[in-house]
């Protein structure tokens, strides 16, 4: 019994599509998921999942309350610890080519216990990520709404009722809140979850779309408050500590902690690795390059933003406005950022819902759950059944529970939510997603002996 829970998958080489592998299947005519993905579609798929609305957010606070101006150095740090979980995914993944991410990984050099403990924590981080997003995308919405509507003149504002969750937790309790549903929420997670059940051609092609939109406006925004830079505002450089974590170079490594997270998600782009032509190739190249260019793209929006504005006064659930408020003629960029923050938001949700099924697949293929989940649609080739059960469950959980409190605009529904999701992330479970890799790589080189991969 014991044996049979620390049992392993072995590590064998897959074919792909340029090494003879049909596209629309395997070589003895098995339904499987459709080999279509290229290098370009990973990277895309890396940025969606990484640069969300919180990139408006988050830079803000962390120069405010840990590093200063040096949140730039913060960002670098964590970019470089986040390139070497980075190193050691898109390694397991040009090895590994399957749809289980971390999950096939622990199944391959840990064994079977390892691997439904960490199969089970990516479904808990992908749906409540998923469900959490589109509470967020609701907020910035609505937001969005009131602002054409004031505007143009007409009342573009939703109901209360329309906009927040029935039920509300008070001393413990569930209690109704007189809403009805949040149906913004709602509606997002049904295009997502009909988007991934459609075919991935369609989702990477939509995702591509949307990270070209959210990037367009993270560029705009920049170009436009560059000639409003001060240089004064980035001396000292490195502020005077002023407690544990706050400011100086302490604070700079705080500050590294906290932004840390905004890289999370890359890891989702390993669960497509069944869909790219040439995994082996593709997946670092996926990886590694989604995560170069998320970092430039926060170091840069730092670096802007503190120079805009002292960082001090940067501390605020809306820094972009804030610091937009002092220059009258940006004032247009307000809305500007609204779209970009729904369209990061959307392509989180998107690259999240993809990688859900696809967790479930690897684990019905390997026995672990029902067999109904590694089920293949024979026209569009996708995990259909785990997609629909994991958008209906995105639905209840958004439209229904309350996974935010109160209302507000978009950027405190964001800062709202950020809390209990980077509570839950610091935990053994979730930091376990980037030790177990690392960790047997290190285990495997040492047993080789040779100290190469």
């Amino acid at each position: 019994m014991s044996s049979s829970l620390f049992r392993t998958q072995p590590v064998t080489a897959q074919p792909h599509v340029d090494a003879g592998e049909p596209a629309e299947g395997s070589l003895t005519g098995e339904v499987t998921l459709r080999r279509v993905l290229t290098a370009r579609h990973l990277v895309m798929l890396g940025i969606g999942a990484v640069i969300g609305a919180g990139i408006f957010v988050l830079t803000g606070n962390a120069a405010a309350n840990h590093a200063g101006p040096a949140v730039v150095l913060s960002f670098v740090m964590a970019g470089v610890a986040c390139g070497f979980a980075g190193l050691c995914y898109a390694e397991f993944a040009a090895m590994l080519p399957v749809s289980g991410s971390a999950y096939s990984y622990s199944y391959a050099t840990l064994g079977e216990l390892v691997a439904w403990f960490i199969g089970w924590n990516l479904v808990l981080e992908y749906t409540f990520a998923a469900a959490t997003v589109a509470v967020g995308w609701s907020g910035y919405f609505t937001g969005l709404l009131e602002s054409i509507g004031n505007a143009t003149g007409m009342s573009l504002a939703l109901p209360a009722a329309l906009t927040n969750a029935p039920l509300n937790v008070v001393e413990g309790r569930l209690v109704p809140t007189g809403a009805l549903i949040n149906l913004p929420a709602v509606v997002i997670v049904l295009a997502v979850a009909w988007l991934c059940y459609r075919g991935i051609s369609q989702s990477a092609t939509a995702n591509a779309i949307v990270v070209a939109i959210k990037v367009g406006v993270i560029l705009i925004f920049m170009a436009f408050t560059l000639q409003y830079v001060n240089p004064d505002n980035w001396v000292p450089f490195i502020p005077e500590p002023e407690g544990p974590g706050r400011f100086g170079f302490d604070g700079v490594v705080r500050g590294a902690g906290v932004v840390f997270f905004a890289y999370i998600g890359f890891d989702a782009v390993s669960t497509a690795a069944q869909e790219a032509k040439n995994p082996q190739r593709d997946m670092p190249i996926g990886i590694l390059g989604s995560l170069a260019i998320c970092t430039v793209i926060y170091i840069a929006m730092s670096a802007v933003m503190t120079g805009i504005m002292p960082y001090n006064l940067l501390g605020t659930p809306r820094p972009v406005a804030t610091a937009l408020e002092n220059y009258p003629s940006l004032l247009w960029l307000k809305s500007l950022v609204e779209v970009g923050a729904i369209a990061g938001l959307t392509s989180v949700i998107l690259v999240m819902m993809l990688g859900q099924p696809r967790i479930f697949y690897s684990m019905a293929r390997d026995g672990l759950i029902l067999p109904i989940f590694g089920r293949i649609h024979p026209e569009y080739r996708t995990p259909h059944v785990g997609t629909v059960i994991v958008g209906t469950t995105a639905v209840i959980l958004a439209g229904l529970l309350p996974i935010v409190w109160g209302t507000g605009t978009g950027s405190e529904v964001m800062q709202r939510i950020a809390a209990p999701m980077l509570g839950g992330m610091v935990t053994a479970p979730l930091l376990s997603l980037f030790v177990v890799p690392a960790a047997w790589l290190l285990m495997r080189r040492r047993a080789r002996g040779d100290g190469a991969g």
